[in-house]
């Protein structure tokens, strides 16, 4: 774990950095079957992501368009990381359950510690009548995807949280990076990137309830960028 966070970028603040306006996103895609889909990294201990998870949302069931989750945790959140791993941990009961305890964490983000975030999950599991494991990643398989997701992220010039893209099978719009206003621009971003977006043949898009993806094709994590 150490290790994994000395590999880690530091993080600046209120403005996206030239590398993440300068990055090349483009290997980021909406899955199959649609034309368009939001792609965020984000962090559960982030105050910024717990104010932009419900407008994102929000705006790709208006659209009726997916969400693509990817854990970014960032080096000054100690136990971000720890909280990616238990939601990993629901995806593998279902993505649906998965993002509710994403939305959940995001809702009670202010009371969860280091030392209480398994409380919280085990709050989590008994409101949805559910049993947790003993260990929730005895193999770190688990944590492996969530260091990939951020290897990813570093990759393609993440180093804020949230940072989100509208992206389309014919291109990616430029980075939404820690922002105040997310609704107006997210919805600029997706009607500019829809206009650009080549029609896909007979598509057939989930209802938008369960429009969210999460990367579950990734066979080991990526080296380190550079």
């Amino acid at each position: 774990m150490k290790l994994f966070f000395n590999l880690m970028v530091s993080i600046g603040l209120f403005a996206p950095s030239v590398s993440a306006l300068s990055a090349d996103a483009t290997q980021l895609k909406p899955p199959r079957g649609a034309e368009v889909a939001i792609v965020m990294f984000e962090d559960l201990q982030c105050a910024d992501c717990s104010k932009t998870h419900p407008v994102v949302w929000e705006t790709a069931n208006a659209h009726k368009i997916p969400v693509v989750l990817h854990d970014f945790p960032l080096p000054m959140h100690n136990w971000a990381f720890e909280a990616a791993v238990w939601a990993r941990c629901f995806d593998k009961a279902s993505t649906d359950l998965g993002n509710e305890f994403r939305k959940f964490i995001y809702a009670n983000q202010t009371q969860v510690t280091r030392d209480n975030l398994l409380q919280w999950a085990q709050k989590f599991a008994g409101e949805n009548k559910i049993d947790i494991p003993s260990e929730k990643d005895p193999d770190g398989k688990l944590a492996d995807l969530v260091k990939a997701d951020y290897l990813l992220g570093q990759r393609i010039g993440v180093e804020h949280t949230p940072t989100i893209w509208v992206v389309s099978n014919s291109g990616v719009s430029q980075p939404l990076v820690e922002e105040v206003k997310v609704r107006e621009k997210l919805e600029q971003m997706i009607s500019d990137v829809l206009n650009k977006a080549q029609p896909v043949a007979s598509a057939k898009v989930n209802s938008p309830a369960k429009a969210a993806v999460r990367k579950k094709t990734i066979g080991k994590i990526p080296k380190k960028a550079g």
